[in-house]
């Protein structure tokens, strides 16, 4: 009954159109920083026009130090988690932060912890296999004092970052798309969709070339059915934080959104790289840790939990 719990609460149409405003507004208002600091560096003469004009995602992300830039990066989506729930959320819809996270009593911690547990343990594993495989793809890159720095900034700023994109996305425009049209199919395949086209501007798609969608929009759907299997966000809230954040402070490239003082740097040519790498993790890595979550917390009647309709609780609804 996750989808239904907003209907507890204020759920007209033009309030979620309103919410995602106020959450892009908070995005904008939190990249003020980046923004005074770019103009700094332009007003110094020492940066090259035409890429500024081109957008070229590369170069702009090369101009600061690689930490810093990591916390340009990451305070906008801050912002956007602040504006949504604090205000579209809470004030706008008159709506809990539990309400929107989960369809239990309260958020269940130990299922954010495990996923992001399971995850951290998976992804790292195969990030050294992969190491100890093609030694010659990578440069140790460990250097203590600047990873420090990374750690602090990675550990207290990427989960907010990707608690912004989990909760847009799985929790307000899910909840609020499917009850908008009655079902639950709509939701997860524009959500999903919606997510992947998010990451179109990422630097590795022009790197890798449009495949990579097929990633981005796959991580969406094992997200959104992680979500409405289990009636909540805390596996997804979980296994998104353990993905960026290991992803973050274990290999970086210049050619990634995240570049970092990681461990390791990547320096594998990227146009090598085969569709398998692409295509394995959504067909083949995604449905294991499916079944793996379904034996744990036993779920059950998956065609309606995907794709049935959406009921009408019965409770007394202030949505006039």
């Amino acid at each position: 009954m996750y989808i239904e719990q907003a209907q507890k609460n204020l759920i007209d149409w033009w309030r979620y159109v309103l919410g995602v405003a106020i959450a892009i507004a908070g995005v904008v208002i939190f990249s003020i920083p980046h923004s005074v600091a770019l103009i700094a560096k332009i007003a110094t003469g020492d940066v090259d026009m035409d890429k500024i004009g081109a957008s070229d995602t590369a170069y702009i992300m090369g101009l600061f130090e690689s930490n810093l830039n990591f916390l340009y990066i990451l305070l906008p989506f801050a912002g956007g988690l602040i504006f949504l729930l604090f205000i579209a959320v809470k004030f706008l819809h008159k709506q809990s932060i539990t309400n929107l996270t989960t369809s239990r009593a309260k958020i269940d911690w130990s299922r954010v912890a495990f996923a992001f547990i399971l995850w951290g343990v998976i992804s790292t594993a195969m990030t050294m296999v992969d190491i100890y495989l093609s030694p010659d793809d990578y440069v140790f890159n460990f250097e203590i004092n600047r990873f420090l720095i990374l750690a602090v900034i990675a550990i207290c700023l990427v989960p907010l970052q990707t608690s912004f994109e989990e909760y847009m996305f799985r929790g307000y425009l899910m909840q609020g798309i499917g009850n908008i049209f009655r079902n639950k199919w709509v939701p997860l395949i524009v959500t999903s969709v919606a997510f992947g086209l998010l990451h179109i501007a990422n630097p590795e798609v022009d790197k890798l070339g449009n495949i990579i969608m097929i990633y981005y929009i796959g991580t969406g759907f094992f997200l959104g059915i992680l979500t409405l299997m289990d009636e909540g966000m805390e596996l997804a809230l979980g296994f998104h934080a353990a993905n960026n954040l290991f992803t973050a402070l274990l290999v970086t490239a210049d050619w990634t959104a995240f570049q970092t003082y990681s461990i390791y740097t990547s320096i594998a040519d990227p146009s090598s790289m085969g569709a398998s790498e692409i295509i394995v993790p959504v067909f083949v890595i995604f449905p294991i840790l499916l079944l793996i979550f379904s034996k744990k917390y036993n779920w059950n009647n998956w065609f309606n939990k995907l794709a049935g309709p959406v009921e009408t609780l019965e409770t007394e609804n202030i949505n006039q």
